[in-house]
């Protein structure tokens, strides 16, 4: 028994390429600058290799060898190597030191990297503001530029945009890497998985399944469970009592920006409630749970928010499923509220927020505000990105760690807790406006204006991930876009800021577009490139 776990476990965990043919094939243009190589070996004759690189399409032999930059030697017949520029031409070529003493050389192979605008560092960068010493080695998917880089701010890999089903300019969202050594994202409120090389691996039906409508309106998060499923929120329209006004566009049926909506019958619209979906390989719902079940008879009747008409918004925003306890964190931004849902029961265990009450302004829950990327640590603590904008506009989010057990039910009590910094930023003037357009703030336009060009709040992105050393890898919402790794004795490890240039006038500013950010370790890199490898060579 003891035996045939361990070849099970070598099975699953150590690459075993079929080494077919050459990776990358011939001519291929390839969306990475750390690439596996494959090679073909004739009877397991050679006891090593060695790898030769050109940069440029060399055909004869004597103008390869004059052009020869960087080799390297191994002593099977794969390796993941990093090469230096994208957008370039490669020619390689493997020499076989064969165990009799002999050697020979492949046939001179091509291949070549490609362009992505963001990857373009004259253009989009990832500014380091202090480098890593101890996550030196790891990598960070930006899901505002489709890219991912080392921790010194190189890009080394980007979502093909030719290989993408859907190949509109929309936001990615959710960049992140799975359990099983793949790719998922969410774009334009469909799901997708892909492998390294950007090939679609699943795609959510999207068929209306679960919420009975044309889509199931995917939006803000997905992720792949131990098992394989898939679990991804989705929405479903119904009519309430109540009056909705979405703050997200996604979540409006036409895709319109939202407008204040009417109290009559003739003006009412379909309110945007949550679901969650669970998905097996094939695409077959296997459960799933709504939110309008809950809502529809809960306290958020009484929700009274600012303005001169009742606006309710319970969008969902992010979730955790922890697959150990079998239960679901649910998040909602816009009444600052978390379900703990019992899995697969669908039942509400907690709720942590505030409970409003009949004719009663909402005061806050003296914790977290219009929070996102709900989380829960191995320790078993509670922990979220907390946009802090409920009573002060101009109020910087923090990171916060609470605990579920000590105030009883139905209640966190605050462990930790760190305040983010806006040092480094630099925000357009353009971006400033939008942001006061779209009226994102909860100021009047006298108050606005009384800011001076101080950074204004937005409460859009946001997450957190737990470090193997209990550190949070943390990535600041939209209007800040910061990315970095803090301790819990609150010591900054490394820090990052996307940037986009600015022709006009020459300077450097934040991207708006960025939402979310994860991390991943060399070993979980190369799990990815083996895992496409192996699918390439099969």
């Amino acid at each position: 028994m003891l035996n045939s776990l361990r070849l099970f476990i070598l099975i699953l965990f150590v690459p075993k390429l079929l080494s077919a043919q050459f990776l990358p094939t011939e001519g291929e243009q390839v969306n990475y600058r750390i690439i596996g190589f494959s090679y073909p070996q004739e009877k397991n004759t050679a006891k090593k290799y060695k790898l030769e690189f050109a940069a440029g399409n060399y055909s004869s032999d004597s103008l390869f060898n004059l052009g020869i930059f960087k080799t390297e030697v191994c002593y099977k017949s794969t390796s993941i190597l990093e090469l230096p520029y994208f957008d370039k031409e490669y020619t390689w070529r493997v020499v076989y030191y064969n165990k009799n003493g002999s050697q020979s050389k492949s046939k001179l192979q091509h291949f070549s990297t490609g362009y992505f605008r963001g990857i373009d560092t004259c253009n989009i960068r990832l500014k380091i503001l202090k480098p890593a010493v101890k996550y030196k080695d790891d990598y960070v998917f930006i899901d505002g530029s489709n890219v991912l880089y080392d921790m010194k701010g190189n890009p080394v890999w980007y979502l093909p945009m030719q290989k993408r089903e859907d190949k509109s300019n929309a936001q990615i969202r959710d960049l992140k890497t799975s359990p099983q050594g793949t790719i998922t994202f969410m774009l334009n409120q469909h799901a997708y998985e892909m492998n390294y090389n950007g090939d679609t691996l699943w795609r959510g039906p999207d068929d209306g399944a679960v919420n009975g409508e044309d889509s199931e309106r995917y939006h803000h998060e997905m992720t792949r469970m131990s098992n394989g499923h898939y679990m991804i929120l989705g929405t479903e329209h119904v009519f309430w009592d109540h009056v909705v006004k979405p703050v997200d566009s996604s979540f409006s049926v036409d895709g319109d920006e939202p407008k204040p909506l009417g109290t009559t019958p003739a003006q009412r619209k379909k309110t945007p409630f949550g679901t969650i979906i669970e998905y097996d390989e094939k695409g077959k719902v296997v459960w799933s749970w709504k939110s309008s079940g809950y809502f529809m008879n809960s306290d958020v009747v009484n929700f009274m928010p600012e303005g001169m008409s009742k606006v309710i918004d319970v969008h969902e925003n992010a979730f955790f499923f922890d697959e150990k306890d079998s239960v679901i964190y649910l998040s909602f931004r816009n009444i600052s509220r978390i379900l703990k849902i019992k899995y697969p029961e669908g039942n509400i265990v907690n709720t942590y927020g505030e409970i409003f009450k009949p004719g009663i302004p909402p005061s806050g829950n003296g914790l977290f505000c219009d929070q996102h990327g709900i989380r829960r640590s191995k320790e078993g603590h509670l922990y979220l990105y907390n946009n802090n904008a409920c009573n002060d506009a101009t109020a910087l989010p923090t990171i916060l760690i609470m605990d579920e057990d000590k105030g009883g039910k139905d209640s966190l009590t605050k462990i930790w807790e760190y305040q983010c910094n806006i040092e480094g930023i630099n925000v357009s003037p353009l971006l400033k406006k939008a942001w006061a357009k779209k009226q994102l703030l909860r100021q009047t336009q006298k108050e606005l204006k009384s800011l001076k060009g101080s950074l204004l709040h937005v409460t859009t992105g946001g997450n957190v991930i737990e470090m193997p050393d209990k550190s949070i890898f943390a990535c600041m919402n939209a209007q800040y876009g910061k990315i970095f790794i803090v301790t819990r004795d609150k010591k900054i490890l490394w820090e990052a800021i996307p940037e986009k240039y600015n022709q006009g006038d020459d300077q450097w500013y934040i991207t708006s577009n960025q939402y979310r950010a994860s991390i991943i370790t060399p070993k979980e890199l190369h799990r990815l490139i083996y895992n496409s490898m192996n699918v390439r060579n099969q």
